[in-house]
């Protein structure tokens, strides 16, 4: 009988190097190793993963890019939304998670597999992402979690690699890191105690730059396609150029507290200065050129989305309504937004946009009116208290302060 096909979503690390190992030697599948890279993996990463994976058994191993589908058809909405879960976290490697299921499972259908497996715990969201995207992408193909349904530890991992002839280096450090475009998570050490925050040395990324500088971030229709003058026209490579800048000031450094999918609080620590600085940029390029009620309606659908993605709702259908407004919204957001850089953090400056609302004929704020006259805002004011007036005619003010 040929051997059942299993896809295995090989990330490199140890869960997922055991389980090619594991479904090779003790289960007899074919084991095709599949990398979705969303940004976050280097080329010298990729060549190694390709290395290992033929070392531990695998029969093929692929690479699938999906960093321009993740883009274009997410990460460019978060944007348009200016999406921070609590308003903190840019929902960074979690997100790309969503996108890496939807190649893993395009590529199982492709090759005909019986099975996908990955890495994931039985404590964290994104098993559910994963086995979510497949139940719906890949229809009765088994999903094989070793590390979860064993309730294996790594150094039960560790020792199996090793006494089958792979010298598995994978020390247990104190913090483990996703490393993504949008961003790079931090886990375990001081995160793990609600008192507590991140020292110094657990962030990959440290400020070598001192003084301000200026950061021009120029946006075409919500789309960042400028920094600091420089033209590109691969967003993907916008948002590198801002992290570079960024990083130097160790900008984007935070801690989220929030809910998690499976119904616990999680708490993660992350460094994302391109995600930060584009968002704020983003926003306040926003506040002069759409409307009171176009912001107002804008961030309660991004609210949404964001949530959405974040749980693994990506593929529910209203997902596809939100970014059709997300996208409407942005047709006026043109212009260059200002930010001033120092170590550590940002300040917001102004913008310099052909749709400026603020530059109108109608008045300047606090100086002068052009639109209207004394008297015709005298009536207005008096017109919007009526309401007021009618009610506290037969209410006591006093009474209701109390």
């Amino acid at each position: 009988m040929a051997k059942k096909k299993v896809v295995v979503a090989y990330s490199g690390g140890l869960d997922t190097s055991f389980t090619i190992m594991y479904l090779t030697r003790e289960k007899d599948y074919e084991v095709y190793a599949a990398c979705a890279n969303t940004g976050g993996f280097s080329e010298a990463q990729l060549k190694l993963n390709e290395a290992n994976a033929y070392k531990l058994g695998a029969v093929q191993y692929v690479t699938l890019d999906v960093t321009r589908e993740y883009y274009d058809k997410s990460l460019k909405y978060m944007i348009y939304g200016n999406v921070l879960r609590n308003g903190t976290y840019p929902i960074s490697v979690s997100s790309e998670r969503i996108f890496q299921a939807l190649a893993i499972a395009r590529y199982a259908n492709e090759i005909g597999a019986d099975a996908i497996a990955h890495g994931s715990t039985g404590a964290g969201n994104d098993q559910v992402r994963f086995d979510m995207t497949f139940l719906v992408m890949a229809p009765g193909k088994e999903i094989i979690t070793l590390t979860r349904d064993m309730g294996l530890t790594r150094q039960q991992e560790v020792d199996y690699l090793n006494q089958n002839g792979f010298p598995a280096d994978f020390k247990k450090l104190k913090y483990s890191y996703n490393i993504g475009l949008w961003g790079t998570s931090i886990c375990g050490g001081e995160i793990l105690q609600s008192d507590q925050g991140l020292p110094e040395e657990a962030f990959l990324k440290h400020c070598t730059k001192e003084g301000t500088e200026e950061l021009r971030l120029t946006f075409d229709k919500g789309e960042l396609t400028a920094v600091n003058g420089e033209a590109f026209a691969d967003p993907i490579r916008a948002i590198q150029k801002v992290e570079e800048i960024g990083a130097a000031y160790a900008v984007g450094r935070d801690i989220h507290l929030g809910d998690t999918i499976i119904g616990i609080k999680g708490r993660v620590g992350f460094e994302a200065a391109a995600p930060m600085l584009i968002l704020a940029a983003h926003k306040l390029l926003e506040k002069y050129t759409l409307s009171k009620w176009q912001q107002y309606w804008k961030e309660q659908v991004a609210n949404w989305y964001g949530m959405f993605l974040h749980e693994s709702q990506y593929l529910e259908p209203v997902m596809r309504d939100i970014e059709a407004m997300l996208t409407s919204s942005q047709r006026n957001v043109n212009g260059t937004a200002i930010l001033s850089l120092r170590p550590y953090g940002y300040d917001v400056v102004g913008v310099d946009s052909p749709d400026d609302l603020v530059k109108n004929k109608l008045g300047e704020y606090g100086e002068t009116q052009k639109g209207w006259t004394a008297e015709e805002a005298k009536g207005f004011i008096k017109v919007s208290s009526t309401p007021l007036r009618t009610y506290y005619a037969i209410h006591d003010f006093d009474s209701d302060l109390k």
